[in-house]
């Protein structure tokens, strides 16, 4: 089963290396906007995950700049995403604004706050 899973990760790595959409083009004082809104989101993911892969495939669609952390490979990441997300599930967004974080889990969840984010800016 893990062999399995191994394949099929590389294998939508590949694709979407291959198909990487291309992000939207904004003037650059609105994507400095956006970016500065951004930097307060973290999202701890598994590098072959097909969810992880889908929120991050949203993210470059929106040119969106998020900070990913790998949550499999990094065990401070992982220490993290258990105590203070409550879980070790991914993806993950970790969103911080005004004083309070709050822990977005479902990539469709996700991406909707990013869509959402992206429109507002």
């Amino acid at each position: 089963m893990k062999l399995i899973r191994m394949l099929l990760g590389s294998l939508i790595l590949l694709f979407d290396f291959i198909f990487t959409p291309r992000s939207k083009k904004r003037p650059a004082e609105a994507q400095a906007k956006l970016d500065a809104q951004t930097a307060k989101l973290k999202l701890y993911q598994f590098k072959g995950c097909p969810f992880c892969v889908k929120v991050r495939r949203a993210a470059k669609r929106e040119g969106l700049k998020l900070e990913t952390r790998d949550a499999k490979n990094n065990q401070a990441y992982r220490q993290e995403l258990q105590e203070q997300g409550g879980r070790i599930k991914v993806p993950c967004l970790r969103i911080e604004e005004q004083n309070q974080v709050t822990w977005l889990y479902e990539s469709n969840d996700i991406v909707d706050y990013l869509q959402k984010l992206e429109q507002a800016a």
